[in-house]
């Protein structure tokens, strides 16, 4: 497998993982960018079911997903009674340009955390023998030690399960509400409400169109209170399946105040959650700028051209309906 750059950070001038990307992924062990595997056999069946569920699928909860446990300088798969330290998304069994879709959420989650400063869980991506690649992410749940920190996705927090609420239960509502669990919720919610606010406009400027409750969280801190987890789940889902802007079902806020442009509801939700007009504009400016340093990290993305292409139309497009916000 021939590297030129850092398959974590995407630096330029790397045949393996750089230093930073050793510290911050795998706690500064000497970790090679190849497994010691070969890739899980793909499965014809299950892009029928992607298919036919096209409309609602969560691209998170149908992908496969293996827990994996960093033990010295190599990693493996855990064996029963264990705590996996990172979890491993290798290419899926559905979707257009599927073996894309682990280079499209790793790019996603380093424009998330290089360029916009959101926080996010750190992560990889990783080879099989065969060359196929997979997305690797360290668990931000686990502590140093191996006990679970405690967490809660938005769901939970919003007592939605499959049972009380049907099977689309992860995609009712719309965003507000996000803000009102979590004012319910956490003490802090005020610091944490513009970071939330952010990854809303990160996420419609990068087409992440499977936002849904279960894709945002709260995480336990050292000190027994709750914020907002780091992001995970972050990738631009209109490469892999026809969806629309927003993962839940009433989009950014309740039907009746809806009746504006996406810029227009961006600006009704600052206002409804109390993010003043100063921070605000701060906020949308700071999203609004970056556009050639974005291009340049895609291309120095694992995608293939013409998705690197496709990415970066798709991007252009969302960042001419949020500059409309003044309009």
């Amino acid at each position: 497998m021939k590297v030129n750059h850092c398959p974590g950070t995407l630096a330029e001038g790397f045949s393996t993982y750089s230093r930073t990307c050793l510290k911050h992924v795998f706690d500064s062990r000497k970790v090679s960018h190849v497994l010691p595997y070969e890739a899980p056999n793909s499965n014809q069946q299950t892009d029928k079911l992607f298919e036919d569920n096209q409309q609602r699928i969560s691209i998170s909860g149908v992908q496969e997903k293996f827990s994996v446990l960093l033990e010295k300088n190599k990693l493996r798969l855990i064996k029963e009674g264990e705590q996996g330290t990172h979890i491993l998304k290798p290419i899926p069994h559905f979707g257009r340009k599927r073996d894309q879709m682990p280079a499209n959420e790793h790019l996603t989650m380093q424009i998330a955390r290089q360029i916009f400063n959101i926080e996010t869980a750190e992560n990889a991506l990783i080879f099989f023998q065969n060359e196929a690649p997979a997305y690797i992410t360290k668990r931000f749940d686990v502590k140093p030690d191996g006990s679970k920190k405690a967490k809660e996705d938005f769901a939970t927090l919003a007592g939605k399960t499959p049972q009380t609420h049907g099977e689309h239960y992860k995609y009712e509502g719309n965003y507000l509400e996000l803000f009102e669990l979590m004012k319910k919720f956490l003490p802090a919610y005020r610091i944490e409400t513009p970071k939330l606010f952010k990854l809303l406009v990160f996420n419609y400027l990068f087409s992440n169109g499977d936002a849904h409750l279960k894709n945002f969280a709260i995480l336990e801190t050292p000190m027994g209170d709750h914020r907002l987890s780091p992001a995970y789940d972050l990738l631009n889902t209109r490469i892999h399946v026809d969806d629309s802007n927003f993962a839940l079902e009433e989009g950014l806020l309740p039907k009746h105040m809806a009746q504006t442009t996406i810029a227009g509801q961006f600006k009704i939700l600052a206002e409804k959650v109390e993010i003043k007009p100063k921070q605000f504009n701060q906020i949308m400016a700071s999203m609004l700028e970056s556009s050639e340093e974005i291009v340049e990290l895609s291309n120095a993305s694992f995608l293939e051209k013409s998705t690197q292409r496709n990415y970066i139309q798709d991007y252009h497009y969302r960042l001419k309906q949020l500059q409309k916000i003044n309009s």
